[in-house]
């Protein structure tokens, strides 16, 4: 059968033959290998009853956070976020049409649906105007002036990467819009873009501490020194899991990364679950003024709410020592935030969602006659158009998002924030994966996510009857109760009277 063929022919089809024997007689030895380590292990019981067989459930398991979000899940049934949310800012990121057709896949008889009560006569084109910029800080040696109500919320670079940081910073210089550094410290990739930033401090006081952990006011003023540098942020908790400080593991922790934070390179980043020298209101207050005095730019705190309690006494000491003394913004965190690493019982399981604390803030601030003073800032899941409107008609002056702008930078909701292997190259140092993520094209697509969401929110506004966004009130939004009834906002959580303080 091989005479006619030609001698090196020959000699390529036995080397094949070869190889193939090989590679059988290997797979064979495998399994067997496989089989007497199953039936002799004692930690895998599925294993031990299913040799071999039963390791393809973990195989399985593992392509199950990839595959269901395309083959199984339904467009409205996934968290963190849904299928329609996602799809609504992948368009809205690459400014092509967000329509839809035939109706809508929202189930408005759900509890907790919020349902924007639109006016007969609605704002004509010619009448609408834009948000106009809003002053936070005025007493200030520098205030700031805010140009959009939407912007970038906290996130580290080093919990990010370079190009996203990148991407980001360009970005928001072309929306116009502010983004926050997160707890990680200044990075030239912040800067570079030239937007303007809001410098978080940390509970671990990343790039302005001393040795001691302590805040450094030499760094911290070269820090504010910088002119987009706009406002100071102190984070007393975040949303994906108060009580815990942040968590970097320490495949992140590049030389970089550990040279801007102040840390050791490749160990893990754990920041303390609160600032070490604010242990009560007082301390607080002092903290806030200190800053704002040393650096002459507003200055506010961002934490989750849980007991409402602690408002009471903090607003009372504010009153005591003097409206001054109040900060200049509160950012309130949704128990829905995210992270890049968090414990399961916080990310699950603490803090109020921001549907309950955003009221509960403002609410606070009118009764204490301080809602002029203070400015309030809403994060956690806000991005969509109606999660935003949502967030004006219940008080907010600014709305932040991190997932929102991720999706912006191509982000699918992969679930490997944690393991420095995230496939679009927005959360991992792996330079290979990075390679994906331009971030000239990504800056374009961050600034188009913006600009359409503020054109959108715009036109939920306009429905509604009011000129531009921030005009929005409770009376403008319904949520669905448990008998599918819907009651409006302003209902549920009626805007509160000034009470008298002592």
């Amino acid at each position: 059968m091989l005479e006619g063929l030609d001698g090196a022919l020959v000699l390529t089809l036995r080397v094949v033959a070869a190889l193939m024997a090989f590679a059988f007689i290997a797979l064979v030895v495998s399994v067997v290998v496989m089989y007497v380590i199953d039936v002799t292990q004692t930690r895998h019981a599925v294993r031990r009853n299913y040799p071999v067989i039963g390791r393809f459930r973990y195989f399985f398991e593992y392509l199950g956070e990839f595959f269901r979000q395309y083959f199984f899940a339904m467009e409205r049934e996934e968290l963190p976020f849904n299928r329609a949310q996602r799809s609504w800012a992948y368009r809205a990121a690459k400014n092509v049409d967000t329509t839809v057709a035939f109706g809508s896949t929202r189930d408005l008889r759900t509890p907790g649906t919020v349902i924007f009560v639109n006016c007969p006569y609605p704002t004509l084109e010619q009448d609408a105007v834009e948000a106009p910029p809003m002053l936070i800080g005025p007493h200030c040696r520098l205030p700031y002036l805010a140009r959009s109500f939407y912007n970038i919320s906290a996130m580290s670079y080093g919990s990010i990467s370079r190009p996203a940081v990148l991407a980001l910073s360009r970005g928001a210089r072309q929306a116009g819009i502010w983004m926050n550094t997160g707890e990680g410290g200044l990075s030239p990739y912040h800067l570079e873009g030239g937007a303007d930033i809001v410098f978080q401090i940390g509970t671990a006081k990343y790039g302005v501490r001393d040795l001691d952990g302590g805040l450094d006011d030499g760094k911290l003023v070269q820090v504010c020194g910088h002119e987009q540098v706009r406002m100071v942020e102190i984070k007393l908790s975040q949303g994906a899991k108060p009580g815990k400080g942040g968590i970097l593991p320490g495949a992140k922790v590049t030389a970089e990364v550990a040279a801007i934070r102040g840390i050791r390179v490749g160990e893990d980043s754990l920041s303390p679950n609160r600032h070490p020298d604010i242990d009560g209101n007082d301390e607080l207050l002092d903290m806030i003024g200190y800053v704002r005095d040393l650096t002459g730019k507003p200055v506010g705190f961002k934490a989750v709410i849980g007991d409402p309690d602690w408002l009471d006494d903090l607003f009372t000491a504010i009153l005591r020592r003097g409206a001054a003394s109040a900060p200049d913004f509160i950012t309130i965190d949704s128990a829905e935030g995210g992270t890049g690493a968090a414990p399961l019982p916080l990310i699950d399981d603490m803090g109020l969602p921001l549907r309950e604390s955003l009221a509960m803030v403002v609410n606070r601030l009118y009764e204490y006659g301080l809602r002029e003073r203070v400015r309030v800032v809403a994060s956690g899941k806000l991005v969509t158009p109606a999660d935003v409107a949502w967030a004006l008609c219940m008080g907010a002056d600014f709305c932040v998002s991190a997932r929102g702008f991720m999706f912006a930078l191509g982000c699918i909701q992969a679930l490997q924030c944690n393991r420095n292997t995230c496939p679009t190259g927005i959360t991992t140092h792996d330079h290979k994966r990075q390679r994906g993520l331009d971030p000239g094209d990504k800056s374009r697509r961050v600034a188009n996510y913006a600009r359409r969401m503020l054109q959108e929110v715009g036109m939920i506004a306009h429905a509604c009857g009011v000129v531009e966004p921030r005009q929005l009130q409770r009376r403008h939004a319904r949520i669905v109760m448990p008998n599918g009834i819907s009651v409006p906002l302003s209902e549920l959580h009626p805007v509160a009277r000034p009470r008298r303080v002592a």
